[in-house]
């Protein structure tokens, strides 16, 4: 290692074998090489052999590593701020002990500092085993991005690789009493400090890894755990950046990601005091954070239950939760160009939310996909015409007179396919509705029952079934799934032309409706000449093809 090191890299260990040895083998398999190399690795306290892995590779490579063991401080934050006074590297970089990195991982991104003169490299990180890892500020190479209008607030992990002049100078150090989420503060700050920020998208930097027990402290920490901490640093965020637009731009990911986790489906099985202190903390975070801008910019389900939990409705906010992990989100109520999600608190003047939380004001495709169900489809015949009738429910109720049934020519886009429906462009043409619809009430209050009876043309063609309805001024392409629904047998029809009709699900189970000629009818005599008379034509000059290339051989 030379004197000064071109980057440190800090890791903070309890207790992560096997993982640590993968962790520590990418370091040494660095690219960047060992003479510009310096690792720092914090001991915590472990338990089981991490202690004498670090020490095995410390004397394996005593010019790289330097090893530090203390007693269990509770938390990575510690041993990362002992790490740091230890640095020496022109840069720092932070890696959790069961991750690992690509071995050109450190090589890359110092290069980039130095050509770009970044105080902030964010290498492209994936997830691993299931750990998920938001992805959309890895779009592209970005020498310079900013914290307030990129994806950069959805990534806030110490995972980075820093400046350590920017460090030092505004002595960014870890609270050591945040159990979790305790690099968030540390990397905001580094961030609304840095001179340049700049993304590297075109190689994966480093992988970060589930543990098979997901023991890893970001899944073990409770509710009120998370809460605390949140809070926590969104009022150290708050007292960087002043109220406003750049301030609302990274406090939405906190609204949006760890708040939200609060509320997911194990929140019905908590003790009601625990529910009752969830929205409590709630409640105080949104009357100080939460504007109208982060509000209206909210998904109508997050929204509706930080709505819930700051009127402190516990009981109409465990009830939302519950009702919709056992039936799915309640069906849109249409009224003119709005459109609301009913859930429970909507309308009651005793809860207080004005329609302004219900509303979807989002893009709607999945959850209009995931109420989209096949109820039943058979085929009517009467004499030579045929007809496919069929049954569908729709997760809409109000003013659903938007609502057709229709056979579609061509598959939807691959955009479509994730959300299982897709949003069309203002200027696009939907196929015109044919046959009989009728519209009614589900019985069960879980939407609209679309019955639709469409004559099947006699024509070769592979059609899918879509619903089409305007949702708040856009209209929506959802493709019927089946669902697993028998369908109709195939069915022969036409007695002078037959044809073939067949309804089957494709490779995503959507519903295609086949259509083809079962024979060609057989030929007028005329025909048949015309057509054995060209035959022999194309016999005869293929033979005087072959006759002349045999000439030109015998000639040679």
């Amino acid at each position: 290692m030379t004197a000064t090191p071109d980057v440190t890299v800090v890791v903070a260990v309890y207790n992560t074998m096997p993982y640590l040895t993968e962790c520590l083998n990418s370091l040494v398999a660095q690219t960047i090489g060992e003479d510009r190399l310096q690792v720092i690795a914090v001991d915590d306290g472990s338990t089981d052999d991490s202690g004498r892995e670090l020490d095995r590779f410390a004397e394996k490579y005593p010019d790289v590593f330097t090893v530090v063991h203390q007693p269990n401080s509770g938390g990575p934050a510690a041993p990362s701020n002992r790490a740091l006074e230890l640095a020496t590297g022109r840069f720092v970089y932070f890696i959790g002990s069961d991750d690992h990195l690509g071995e050109e991982a450190l090589e890359r991104m110092v290069a980039c500092a130095d050509a770009n003169e970044s105080d902030v490299v964010v290498g492209k990180m994936v997830g691993t085993n299931g750990r998920y890892v938001h992805q959309k500020l890895y779009s592209g190479n970005q020498p310079d991005v900013s914290l307030y209008d990129s994806a950069l607030p959805f990534t806030l992990a110490n995972t980075k690789l820093f400046r350590r002049e920017l460090v030092e100078k505004h002595k960014l150090r870890f609270p050591e009493d945040l159990p979790v989420g305790s690099d968030q503060p540390f990397t905001i700050e580094a961030c609304v400090r840095a001179r340049k920020i700049s993304v590297l998208a075109d190689y994966t930097y480093y992988y970060a890894v589930k543990r098979g027990d997901a023991s890893n402290i970001t899944y073990r920490a409770d509710h009120l755990a998370r809460l605390r901490c949140t809070a926590r640093i969104m009022d150290h965020t708050a007292g960087l950046i002043p109220a406003g637009p750049h301030r609302d731009a990274v406090l939405k990911r906190h609204f949006e990601w760890e708040l939200s986790k609060l509320m997911l489906d194990d929140f019905p099985a908590l003790p009601l005091e625990t529910r009752q202190e969830i929205c409590a903390g709630l409640a105080a975070l949104q009357d100080t954070y939460f504007t109208d801008t982060l509000r209206d910019a909210t998904g109508v389900k997050r929204r509706v239950r930080l709505g819930l939990a700051q009127r402190g409705a516990v009981a109409e906010l465990t009830r939302a939760i519950a009702d919709e992990a056992e039936h799915g989100a309640p069906p849109f109520l249409l009224e003119g160009d709005r459109a609301f999600a009913p859930y429970p608190g909507f309308r009651d003047a005793a809860i207080g939310l004005d329609d302004r939380w219900y509303e979807a004001r989002e893009t709607v495709s999945g959850r209009l996909a995931d109420g989209t169900k096949l109820e039943s489809a058979a085929w009517e015949q009467d004499g030579e015409d045929l007809t496919l009738a069929l049954k569908v429910r729709v997760g809409i109720t109000g003013d659903v007179s938007s609502a057709v049934v229709a056979l579609a020519q061509g598959a939807l886009p691959k955009s479509a396919d994730k959300a299982g429906a897709r949003k069309l462009p203002k200027d696009a043409e939907r196929p015109e509705a044919v046959g009989e619809l009728t519209r009614e009430p589900a019985e069960d209050g879980t939407g609209t029952l679309l019955s639709a009876r469409i004559p099947v043309d006699r024509i070769r063609a592979k059609r899918g079934v879509r619903v089409y309805v305007e949702v708040a001024g856009t209209t929506y392409e959802i493709p019927v799934r089946t669902g697993g629904l028998p369908m109709p047998l195939a069915r022969r029809w036409g007695s002078t032309t037959p044809y073939r009709v067949s309804a089957n699900p494709n490779a995503k189970g959507r519903l295609v409706i086949t259509t083809a000629l079962l024979w060609e009818p057989k030929p007028d005599l005329a025909t048949r000449l015309r057509r054995a008379r060209s035959g022999a034509r194309r016999k005869l000059s293929g033979l005087k093809r072959k006759l002349s290339r045999l000439k030109r051989k015998v000639s040679r």
